[in-house]
C-alpha cells in the first residue's frame, strides 16, 4: 500500500504552480527596470521616518468622497462601485503612475439590518488579483450575519496598472513600497467613512498574502479598533521574495547591473542583502500592536510553499493576545479550499469587538 504524505503533495503544489508562474521564460520577472532610483530613497526616508513615533501617533485618516454607481440591487442587497481619488500626499502622488491616482472599490451591502447593527470588513488584494470578484465570492455568503463587503482595487493591478508593467509584475522594487503605502492610506481612509459617514456599527479589515501584510499595518495603524484578518500572509515581504517561491520570480540580474552602476563590484549575494534592507520596512513585527489584540486572527497553512511556520509564529508573538489557527494545506490550495475557515475568522474577530455607541 502507498502512502501520501498530502504536507508534502500540497507544498509540492506549490512550487509546481510558482515554477509555471515565475520561472518560465513567458513570464516577466519582478523588478526588471531595477530598484526605482530617487522613488526608492524617498520611500525609504519616508518609511524609517514612520518608526520611532509609530506608537503614539496614529494619524487621523484622509477624508474621502467616494462617487458610486449601482451595479445590482435586489430587496435584499445591493452592489455599487465606487472611485474616489487616492488620499495619498503630495509626495507620494508624485511618485504614483497617473493610472493609480483614482481609486476603484466595490461595495456588497446587505439591506436586512441599518448600518449601525451591521458589519463591514475591507478586503484588500493579494499578489495577482486584479479584479473585484474573489474577494466579492468570499465576503458574499457573510451577508447572512450582517457583513457587508467592501473590496479596494490595489494602485498598479486592474484599471489602476501602468500601461508598461506586464500582469501583477511590478517594474521596480520602489513600486511594491508605494503599492503598500498607498494601500494602506486608502484602506484607512475607506474605513474611516464606513465609521463616520457610512454609520456602520463594526469595521474589518483582511487580506490573503500580499494583502494580508497590508490589512496587518492597516490594522496596526489605524487609530480606532478594528478587527484585523490577514490570511496566509507573512510577516514581511522579505520572507517571500528572499525566501519563498517568488525569489525565483525577481531579476536578480537586472537589480544587481542597476546597482553596479553605483558600486561596481556587486555580487548577487550583496544584491540580495540589499533587497533584505529595503524589504525590511514591510515588517509587520515592527508596526505597534492594534488597539483590540484579541480581535486579531491570523489563518495559516501548514504547508506553505510561499510562507514558512516562523514568519507566522514571529507575528503571533510581536503581537500578544492575537490568534493563530492553521489550516490543511499549501499556500495555492488553502486559497482555493479554505473560504469558509477565512469566513469564520472574519467573523470570530468581528464578534470580539463591542458595537460602536449609537450617536442618537
Amino acid at each position: 500500500m502507498v502512502t501520501v504524505n498530502l504536507g508534502m503533495l500540497h507544498y509540492v503544489l506549490d512550487h509546481i504552480y510558482g515554477a509555471f508562474m515565475h520561472r518560465t521564460k513567458m513570464s516577466t520577472p519582478f523588478f526588471s527596470r531595477g530598484w526605482g532610483g530617487t522613488k526608492l530613497e524617498m520611500l525609504e526616508r519616508m518609511l524609517n521616518q514612520l518608526f520611532p513615533e509609530v506608537a503614539g501617533q496614529n494619524w487621523p485618516p484622509m477624508l474621502i468622497e467616494p462617487v458610486w454607481r449601482t451595479i445590482w440591487e435586489t430587496k435584499n442587497a445591493s452592489l455599487r462601485e465606487g472611485v474616489f481619488r487616492t488620499p495619498c500626499d503630495d509626495q507620494l502622488l508624485g511618485a504614483l503612475p497617473p493610472e493609480s491616482h483614482t481609486a476603484r472599490v466595490a461595495f456588497l451591502m446587505p439591506k436586512s439590518v441599518s448600518p449601525n447593527r451591521m458589519a463591514c470588513v475591507v478586503h484588500l488584494a493579494g499578489t495577482g488579483d486584479h479584479t473585484f470578484e474573489r474577494r466579492l465570492r468570499l465576503g458574499g455568503p457573510l451577508m447572512k450575519e450582517n457583513i457587508a463587503t467592501m473590496v479596494l482595487e490595489s494602485p498598479f493591478y486592474g484599471q489602476r496598472r501602468p500601461v508598461l508593467q506586464r500582469g501583477a509584475k511590478l517594474l521596480c522594487v520602489s513600486d511594491l513600497l508605494l503599492l503598500g503605502r498607498a494601500t494602506i492610506e486608502e484602506a484607512r481612509s475607506l474605513l474611516h467613512w464606513l465609521d463616520c459617514e457610512a454609520g456602520f456599527g463594526k469595521m474589518g479589515i483582511c487580506g490573503l498574502s500580499m494583502g494580508g501584510v497590508h490589512a496587518a499595518m492597516v490594522g496596526s495603524l489605524h487609530p480606532t479598533p478594528v478587527a484585523t484578518l490577514p490570511f496566509l500572509s507573512p510577516h514581511s515581504a522579505v520572507v517571500a521574495f528572499c525566501e519563498g517561491i517568488l525569489k525565483h520570480g525577481t531579476a536578480w540580474e537586472a537589480l544587481r547591473e542597476d546597482l553596479a552602476t553605483q558600486k561596481a563590484a556587486m555580487t548577487l549575494e550583496d544584491v540580495r542583502e540589499r533587497m533584505r534592507n529595503v524589504l525590511s520596512l514591510t515588517d509587520v513585527t515592527r508596526f505597534p500592536v492594534p488597539k483590540s489584540p484579541s480581535a486579531v486572527i491570523f489563518v495559516a497553512a501548514t504547508d506553505d510553499g510561499y510562507i514558512p511556520k516562523h514568519s507566522i509564529l514571529e507575528l503571533k508573538k510581536a503581537w500578544p493576545g492575537s490568534e493563530v489557527r492553521w489550516v490543511t494545506g499549501g499556500h495555492v490550495s488553502s486559497f482555493i479550499l479554505h473560504h469558509d475557515e477565512f469566513r469564520r475568522a472574519i467573523k470570530d474577530g468581528l464578534d470580539r469587538l463591542p458595537w460602536k455607541e449609537s450617536q442618537l
